[in-house]
C-alpha cells in the first residue's frame, strides 16, 4: 500500500483483526477474553448481536450462553437462555461454519420465544481449543438488513481462531493460579505448623500452651477473638482466650449436647457459621458477640481434646473463607499434639505430686506409730502399775520414769512438728534453720553432720533473703537426703555444702555410707518427692551413688529473692 493512501475494507478488517488477537492473547482472564471475542465479532462483521455458547461435558449441549447487544431488560423478559436446540443444535452436531439469510427458515428452527427481539441473518462458527470443540460464535442481525457474506465468514473463522488461542492460555493461566492457590494454602499451612512446633518446644506447661495456641490461631485467621474449648466430661470448658473478649468468659462450660462446638467436635469436621447469633449458645453467644464464626475440632490419633474457634474475620471479613478454614485445620492438628503432651505432663506431674504426697505421710504416720504412739503406750502400762504399787518409795520411781517418758514423748513430737514446718525457717531464715536440721539429726541419729553454707545473707552479699519456695526447697531436699543417709545408707558422716552464685543456689549431700545402684531407674527412699519439689522450682536433680562407696545428691536452683515486703512478713511472722 502506498504511503498516505486509504486502507480498503478487507485491509481495514485485516489490522482490525490483527489488533484483537494482539489483544486477546495478552488477556489471562477467561470471563473478559469472551466478553471481548463477543464485542470484536459485531465490530467485525457489522451485526448487530452475538452470542457465545460453551459446550457442557457431554458436548450435547450448552453449559453457558453469552450474549451482546440484548440489553438486561430484554434478556430478563426472553427468560431462559438457550441450550443448544434448533438451529444452535446444528453447529453443535456437526462444527462447521454455517451461514443463513433467514435463521427462521431453516428446517432445525424452533423459532423465538415471546419477548425476544426479530433475528433474520445467521453465522455461526465453532471455536475449538487444542483440536477439540469449546463452543461456539453466533451473529444475527447484519447491519442493513442485509446477509452475512464469506468476508464475514471468514474473519469470524480467524477470529474463533484467535479466541481458541487466548481460551486456551487464559485456562492454562487460571490453572496455573489455582495450583500457586493451592501452594500457598500449603506453604501457609505449613508455616503455621512449624510456627506452633518452635513455638511450643518443649513447652510442658498446659496454661502457657493453651495461651499461645489462642493468639496464634487468631493471629493465622485475622480473627477479632478466639476461643479454646477443652473436653471436660460432659461438657466443653473455656480453657484459653485471645482478643477481645472478656476474661470472666474463662471456665465458662459449654454443653456438648446442643452447641455448635459440640457438632464440631462430635463430627471431626470444621463448621463455619455465616450467621452465628442465629446458631451460637449458652456463654459464647452472649460473651462474643459474634457475626461470624469458625469452628475446627482438636484430635490426636482419634483422642477428642476439644474445640477452637475463632470469631470475626477482622481483614476482607467478617466471614471466613474456606481458605481460613483449611489453614485454622492444618494449626489445628499441630496444637492439638502441643496441648496433648501438655495435658499428659500435667496429668504424670499430679499422680508423682499425689505419690510424693503420699509417701510423706506414710513417713510420718511410721514416725508417730514406731515412736510417739509406743512411748505413749508404755507410758499408759506404767501409769497402770503405779496406780497398784503400794511401796511410796517405789510409786515415787515409777512417776519420775514417766516423767521422763513423757519428756521424751514431748521432744518426739517436737521433732516432728519441726521437721513437718521448722519454725526458724520461717522466722530466721535458711543458713539457722539448717544448722538446727543439722544439730537434730546429728543428736537423734547418730551420725556426724559437717555443714558448709555460703549464702548472700550471711555472707556481707546485700541480697536478702532467698525466695520462700527456694528456702523451702533447699530445706527439704537436705532434710530428706540426711534422713535417708541416718535410716538406710549405714554411714557414719555426712557432708552438707549450700552456696548460692549470682544464678544458682546448689545443695551438695554426700555419705560414706553402703550407697546403691542409680543407674538403675529408683525413686525410693523420698526421692520422688526431692525430684518433684526441685522440678516445681525449674531447678534439677541429680544423684549418684556406687555400691560400696556412698551417695551424692546434687540439687541446682534459681535464685530468686524475697521482694523488701515478703522479708519484712517474714521477720515479723
Amino acid at each position: 500500500m502506498r504511503v498516505g493512501a486509504v486502507p480498503s475494507g478487507n485491509e481495514r478488517r485485516l489490522r482490525s483483526l490483527l489488533e484483537v488477537g494482539r489483544a486477546l492473547v495478552s488477556d489471562f482472564d477467561l470471563e473478559a477474553v469472551l466478553g471481548r471475542v463477543l464485542e470484536a465479532a459485531r465490530d467485525l462483521t457489522g451485526a448487530r448481536y452475538a452470542a457465545l455458547g460453551v459446550l457442557d461435558e457431554t458436548r450435547e449441549g450448552l453449559e453457558r450462553f453469552l450474549t451482546a447487544g440484548i440489553e438486561q431488560e430484554t434478556q430478563r423478559a426472553i427468560g431462559q437462555l438457550p441450550r443448544g436446540r434448533g438451529v444452535l443444535g446444528v453447529l453443535i452436531h456437526d462444527p462447521r461454519p454455517l451461514r443463513l439469510g433467514d435463521v427462521g427458515a431453516h428446517s432445525h428452527s424452533y423459532g423465538f420465544p415471546p419477548e425476544h427481539p426479530p433475528m433474520h441473518s445467521f453465522l455461526g462458527v465453532p471455536i475449538r481449543v487444542r483440536d477439540e470443540v469449546y463452543g461456539n460464535l453466533y451473529l444475527t442481525e447484519k447491519e442493513g438488513g442485509g446477509e452475512f457474506d464469506a468476508a464475514d465468514e471468514e474473519a469470524l473463522v480467524v477470529l474463533a481462531e484467535w479466541a481458541g488461542i487466548a481460551i486456551e492460555n487464559a485456562r492454562a493461566y487460571s490453572g496455573l493460579q489455582g495450583r500457586r492457590d493451592q501452594l500457598e494454602r500449603a506453604v501457609a499451612s505449613l508455616e503455621a505448623t512449624s510456627e506452633i512446633a518452635q513455638a511450643l518446644a518443649g513447652e510442658t506447661d498446659l496454661e502457657h500452651v493453651l495461651e499461645l495456641v489462642a493468639k496464634r490461631a487468631r493471629a493465622l485467621t485475622e480473627a477479632r477473638a478466639v476461643v479454646v474449648l477443652l473436653v471436660d466430661g460432659e461438657q466443653l470448658v473455656v480453657a484459653a482466650l485471645a482478643g477481645d473478649l472478656d476474661r470472666a468468659l474463662m471456665g465458662e462450660g459449654i454443653p456438648i449436647e446442643g452447641s455448635v462446638s459440640g457438632e464440631v467436635l462430635r463430627s471431626g469436621k470444621p463448621e463455619r457459621l455465616a450467621d452465628a447469633p442465629s446458631r451460637l449458645r449458652f456463654a459464647l453467644a452472649e460473651q462474643t458477640q459474634a457475626k461470624t464464626g469458625l469452628f475446627v475440632p482438636l484430635r490426636l490419633r482419634g483422642r477428642v481434646l476439644g474445640v477452637l474457634s475463632a470469631f470475626d474475620r477482622l481483614r476482607d471479613g467478617p466471614q471466613f473463607s474456606s481458605r481460613d478454614e483449611q489453614l485454622l485445620s492444618a494449626f489445628a492438628a499441630s496444637a492439638a499434639a502441643a496441648v496433648a503432651t501438655a495435658q499428659d505432663v500435667q496429668a504424670q506431674s499430679l499422680r508423682r505430686s499425689i505419690a510424693a504426697a503420699e509417701q510423706e505421710r506414710t513417713r510420718w504416720a511410721r514416725e508417730l506409730h514406731d515412736e510417739t504412739l509406743q512411748e505413749l503406750a508404755a507410758l499408759k502400762l506404767m501409769l497402770a502399775t503405779v496406780r497398784i504399787t503400794k511401796d511410796d518409795r517405789e510409786r515415787e520411781r515409777q512417776l519420775r520414769q514417766a516423767g521422763e517418758r513423757i519428756d521424751v514423748a514431748v521432744q518426739g513430737l517436737r521433732d516432728l512438728i519441726t521437721d513437718l514446718r521448722p519454725a526458724a525457717l520461717d522466722q530466721f531464715g535458711l543458713q539457722p534453720a539448717l544448722h538446727a536440721l543439722a544439730e537434730r539429726v546429728a543428736r537423734g541419729m547418730a551420725l556426724s553432720v559437717d555443714l558448709q553454707i555460703d549464702l548472700a545473707e550471711g555472707s556481707g552479699r546485700d541480697a536478702g533473703r532467698l525466695a520462700p519456695e527456694i528456702e523451702d526447697t533447699v530445706y527439704r531436699v537436705v532434710q530428706e537426703a540426711l534422713a535417708n543417709v541416718a535410716k538406710h545408707a549405714g554411714a557414719t558422716q555426712a557432708d552438707v555444702v549450700v552456696r548460692e552464685t549470682v544464678e544458682t543456689v546448689e545443695a551438695v549431700i554426700g555419705d560414706n555410707g553402703r550407697g546403691f545402684d542409680s543407674s538403675n531407674e529408683f525413686d525410693g527412699f523420698g526421692l520422688l518427692g526431692m525430684r518433684e519439689r526441685v522440678a516445681l522450682v525449674d531447678g534439677s536433680l541429680t544423684i549418684v551413688s556406687t555400691p560400696g562407696e556412698g551417695t551424692t545428691v546434687r540439687a541446682s536452683l534459681p535464685v530468686r529473692h524475697q521482694q523488701p515486703q515478703e522479708t519484712q512478713a517474714a521477720e515479723a511472722g
